[in-house]
């Protein structure tokens, strides 16, 4: 260990090798005992991870690593290379002093070298079954000498020092011969050590009989990746361990190697074996696979690399061991139902992932993700069930979006629809839920064009299998209809969310979730259409089923609390929204983690509150954050992203930030016309706001033709007494007002005072600068000799009248 260290010192990559590319030598064993051994010395206080690697991919383990972290590369790093190297990089700036990474069983160097880190405080210990070439420093490990391998051998015989002439003195010549038959490999000896330990009558001369009587499979033995058999010595102990052990124990040891090849929390093992009895199953751990040496207790690592981790127990198989555990699986007639118990096992562990995956969901089932990706990959055909065969593949999605890993979520869910499509045929019900969930990840990508087929395909199906007021119709209703409405076709999206909210109350009844979701959703479309006083009472329905069905605290209700929030905003009802904003983000911080979607969004909106109340110093430290959280997690050109962009953009421009707001209202604008669409009404609000910034600046000619846009936009899409339609009339009145075009000034102040008064009240913030915009305009054309047309109007003196009744 202290030439290793040195190495380490040394170097910053360093690879415990094999000579002869054989397994069993003890690699791993000496780079556990190091990483155990450093982690009491605290040599390095910025963590310790330990990943497996020769059949777990080591990209997507740094990723998951690093989101517990709270770290996650931004998605404009396409290259994965990029993706992993600035976790690092973050890693480093949360910690002091050096890292170090275990990399075991590396089969191939240059696949995983371009993934490992740069920055020189990262010390990376390889185990690999060939030298690795330089400039990787190499710990070759070759067999152990004869007097190491007698010492070995009395070690784990029971040969205590002290006890005067041990057993394996006491028969020398015989001891030496059992060494030299085990070719001086580390794990043989160990193995027939642990033996010898237990049966205390056995002569060594007996030992090397037995030995020499056995014989191994040949498949149990292939090393695919050495490309030869293993020693005859090992095969040799395996087979002699695996005669010694009883049926029950036997059994264990197959269904071990169904499980991935990493560590095996036991919980999940006792799930695959319902029958059994508790204290059998332990026996057969304890007492006969652990003391035979055919399983290890190791202790992985916390989530906290700060703890340099090593703390929490779990098992683990040799990957020799777990292949020969795999042939003699084989062989049985039960093979069958012991990989289903597995699936069935790990299924189960799946349907317990939610569709909001929070950071309690995720700490949860770390530890089954890679046994829940054998069972995707390679045996839920064993489940008999479609619907339950499919758990597998969401469950792993929805960790993955729950992590932003936007295409590993995808990759399950195209996986589990052709899975469905196959098993149940293209108008089965588990078909269209399967379209359902893609066209939902799509949905929350901003890829809309690609989730609308998905979508109605889905409700055609439902409707045609379960009829037209089935819940699952008015799921897929629901679904396209919020999909209609981010896309801004919110006639479409209307009758859809209508039509779903109908059914929910009349199937699941007026205080379901479901029935809350509903009422939520389509709430939020009044709110888009300015009809404010319609969704009021629909989302303070919706909260008040959320608080009482799912709890104070849960995610849903987060999300009902921002919307309502968020309405009260739009109203101008500052002081009723607030709280409602700052509960809604203690939860999803909370629950979520501080860099979710999510939470970036009721950051985002309650940075918009304190930029409406004036409170600029509170409100950029929470945009900045949304925007960086945004493009992290959604992506560089995510409609989200173009959001934060333009709120920024739009905060800057009031603090007389100008040349900062610029290039992010271009780049939202740019964002949302490639994103969403020329008309969109989105895109309609970035058209405004540049031209509003181009008005600040007296950049008046490239102003009009985006305030003319942008209007033309609104009433097309939104309707000429829209709110937002009133917003774009009034800014084109400040134009010209400022341009001394009076007369066009005050015909579009006029249009904007009417479509506020009426949809807002003559309280609201919007209506009380309108109006005094108005009268400006007024004084401003008389005192430049132009008389007002619009003075003596009807609608004008209309309302003054009512003006003055309600003073």
């Amino acid at each position: 260990m202290q030439q290793l260290h040195r190495l380490l010192q040394d170097g910053s990559r360093v690879a415990i090798a094999a000579v002869s590319g054989m397994g069993g030598i003890g690699k791993t064993e000496l780079a556990w005992q190091y990483a155990a051994f450093h982690r009491d010395c605290e040599t390095y206080p910025a963590g310790i991870w330990w990943l497996f690697v020769r059949e777990i991919d080591l990209a997507p383990q740094v990723l998951q690593k690093s989101l517990r972290m709270g770290i996650q590369p931004p998605d404009t790093l396409d290259n994965l290379e990029e993706r992993l190297q600035f976790c690092y990089e973050e890693w480093a700036k949360q910690t002091s002093g050096n890292a170090l990474l275990v990399l075991d069983d590396v089969s191939d160097y240059r696949a995983v070298q371009p993934l490992l880190p740069r920055n020189s405080r990262f010390k990376v210990l390889l185990t690999a079954r060939q030298i690795v070439p330089p400039p990787v420093g190499c710990l070759p490990l070759k067999v152990l000498k004869p007097e190491a391998a007698l010492n070995l051998l009395r070690l784990t015989a029971g040969d205590l020092p002290g006890n005067g002439l041990g057993r394996i003195d006491a028969q020398l010549e015989d001891a030496e011969a059992l060494c030299q038959w085990l070719d001086y490999l580390p794990l043989g000896i160990e193995l027939v050590g642990r033996y010898l330990r237990r049966k205390r009558a056995l002569s060594l001369a007996e030992m090397l009989e037995r030995l020499q009587g056995q014989r191994l499979e040949a498949r149990a033995l292939q090393e695919a990746e050495a490309g030869m058999t293993a020693r005859r010595g090992v095969a040799a102990a395996f087979e002699l361990s695996w005669a010694e052990l009883k049926p029950p124990a036997r059994t264990l040891g197959c269904l071990l190697s169904v499980f991935a090849l990493a560590p095996i929390p036991w919980e999940l093992v006792a799930d695959c074996l319902p029958d059994w009895d508790g204290e059998e199953l332990e026996d057969c751990r304890d007492d006969e696979l652990l003391k035979q040496g055919l399983l290890s207790l190791v202790e992985d690592e916390t989530s906290d690399p700060a703890q340099s981790g090593l703390v929490q127990p779990r098992y683990q198989l040799h990957a020799l061991i777990r292949e020969f555990f795999a042939a003699k699986l084989q062989g049985r007639a039960d093979a069958e139902n012991l990989r289903r118990s597995f699936g069935v096992a790990l299924t189960a562990v799946a349907k317990t992932i939610s569709q909001t995956v929070t950071l309690e969901v995720q700490e949860r089932v770390k530890e089954a993700l890679p046994h829940l990706e054998v069972v995707a990959e390679q045996w839920s055909h064993l489940l008999e069930d479609g619907a339950y065969a499919r758990w597998s593949s969401i469950g792993l999605a929805r960790v993955a979006e729950g992590q932003s890993l936007w295409a590993e979520a995808e990759k399950w869910l195209k996986a589990c629809l052709q899975m469905t499509e196959k098993r149940c045929g293209a108008d089965h019900p588990d078909t269209a839920s399967s379209l359902n969930n893609l066209a939902a990840l799509y949905h929350t990508m901003g890829c809309y064009p690609e989730a609308e087929p998905l979508y109605v395909r889905a409700l055609s199906i439902w409707e045609q299998q379960f009829g037209a007021d089935h819940p699952l119709t008015a799921s897929s209703l629901n679904n396209l209809g919020m999909l209609y409405q981010a896309m801004g076709r919110y006639a479409e999206a209307e009758p859809l969310l209508v039509r779903s909210l109908s059914i929910r109350e009349q199937q699941l009844g007026a205080d379901h979730p479901h029935t809350a979701d509903s009422l939520n959703n389509l709430a939020a479309l009044y709110d888009a259409m300015g009809r404010y006083p319609e969704a009021e009472p629909l989302y303070v329905r919706a909260l008040s089923i959320y608080e009482q069905q799912l709890g104070p605290e849960h995610p849903q209700t987060a999300t009902s609390l921002n919307n309502l929030a968020r309405l009260y905003d739009a109203m101008g009802r500052y002081l009723k929204a607030e709280p409602l904003y700052v509960r809604a983000l203690s939860i999803y911080e909370q629950q979520l983690g501080p860099e979710h979607p999510q939470t970036a969004t009721s950051l985002n909106n309650l940075g918009l509150l304190y930029y409406a109340m004036g409170r600029y110093a509170e409100a950029e430290p929470l945009l900045v954050r949304s925007l960086s959280i945004r493009e992290q997690q959604l992506g560089a050109d995510h409609p989200d992203t173009a959001s934060s962009l333009n709120n920024l953009a739009g905060l800057y421009e009031s603090m007389g930030r100008y040349r900062e707001a610029e290039p992010l209202y271009v780049r939202s604008l740019s964002i949302r016309e490639q994103q969403l669409g020329a008309d969109h009404p989105d895109t309609a609000s970035s058209l405004n706001n540049l031209a509003g910034l181009y008005e600040s600046m007296g950049r008046y000619r490239e102003a009009e033709p985006l305030y003319v846009r942008s209007l033309s936009i609104r009433e097309q899409q939104l309707g000429a007494d829209h709110p937002s339609t009133a917003s774009s009339l009034n800014n084109l009145a400040l134009l010209y007002r400022a341009m001394g075009r009076y007369p066009q000034a005050e015909l579009f102040y006029l249009r904007a005072l009417e479509i506020w008064f009426n949809r807002l009240g003559e309280n609201h913030p919007n209506t009380q600068t309108a109006w005094s915009n108005f009268i400006y305009c007024l004084q401003e054309a008389m005192s430049a000799g132009q008389d007002s047309q619009l003075s003596q109007h009807p609608t004008t003196q209309a309302m003054l009248q009512q003006l003055r009744e309600a003073e």
